[in-house]
């Protein structure tokens, strides 16, 4: 699934070839995603506006017309956003296609049909963009989420860090990969209770979490499957990896082989030498965060 630097690169990739463009006409697949696509709605709602913004919010993507309608658009599992030329051959899993005014289309392709893309009403988008996002924690590359809105968040909360990390409603778009990457970077056991933390993991885990996201999103996201930006092309994250997906492996630090748990339902992997199960507070023993 794609996580927040995924979502970040297409967003950037698709800013410079739709902002300012007119929606002319859409056309769907008639099949419906994680819920019905609303086709004649949109069309009513969209068509004649002009794409006057473009952005990223937790993982989904914000589309705003002149209107003053719009659309939240979700990847799911392995659904993409491109542009093509009008005209082109379609793909048999692209679902809805955009006719903008320069005789491309912007597409969504979702070979799983678990994404889901929601219309913005040109009456009350405002309000139901508010009340969409309102469950919804901060951005992790915020100031909002500071390492003393942590600490609050994750007072009285036994629940394993990397759920707490995982949890929208505490950080938005924190997913599996990224969040194991990032405590093994800040030597936090993924099963250690959040509110066990103090301070100072707190502190080094969020500047450890976002130097992790700025990276991935410099290197076009990761690519384990499916996932391709704007442009069709594939993340190369993964040749960063330091924890995902590398059970049996040595550690890149001491060599103890890598372990594998299952928090919530979800692939944990750890280093049970540099990630103890009670976080070391001699903080000069670690090594400066990658």
């Amino acid at each position: 699934m794609p996580e927040l630097p995924e979502v970040e690169v297409i967003c950037r990739g698709l800013q410079s070839h739709i902002l300012e463009r007119s929606i002319l006409t859409i056309r769907c697949s008639g099949k419906k995603l994680r819920t019905p696509i609303a086709c004649r709605e949109m069309n009513d709602e969209l068509c004649g506006g002009k794409i006057v913004n473009l952005t990223r919010r937790a993982k989904y993507l914000v589309m705003k017309t002149d209107k003053g309608s719009g659309l939240i658009i979700h990847l799911g599992m392995t659904g993409n956003l491109g542009i093509f030329p009008a005209g082109s051959p379609e793909k048999s899993h692209d679902h809805v296609c955009w006719l903008l005014d320069n005789n491309t289309e912007l597409r969504y392709n979702d070979t799983r049909r678990f994404g889901s893309i929601r219309l913005l009403s040109l009456k009350n988008g405002k309000t139901e963009e508010r009340e969409f996002f309102s469950a919804i924690g901060p951005e992790p590359l915020s100031r909002a989420c500071s390492t003393a809105y942590l600490m609050q968040q994750a007072t009285r909360r036994k629940q394993p860090v990397k759920s707490f990390l995982m949890d929208s409603h505490m950080v938005a778009g924190i997913g599996n990969i990224y969040a194991n990457e990032a405590l093994y970077r800040a030597h936090i056991h993924p099963q250690q209770p959040a509110s066990s933390l103090s301070a100072r993991d707190w502190k080094r885990l969020l500047i450890v979490l976002r130097k992790t996201l700025r990276h991935a999103i410099d290197c076009g996201g990761s690519t384990i499957s499916d996932f391709v930006n704007a442009s069709g092309e594939g993340g190369y994250f993964q040749m960063n990896f330091l924890i995902y997906g590398k059970t049996g492996e040595p550690c890149a630090r001491c060599n103890t082989p890598i372990e594998k748990i299952q928090l919530s339902g979800r692939a944990s992997f750890f280093c049970p030498c540099c990630q103890p199960s009670v976080t070391d507070d001699k903080e000069a023993e670690l090594p400066p965060a990658k």
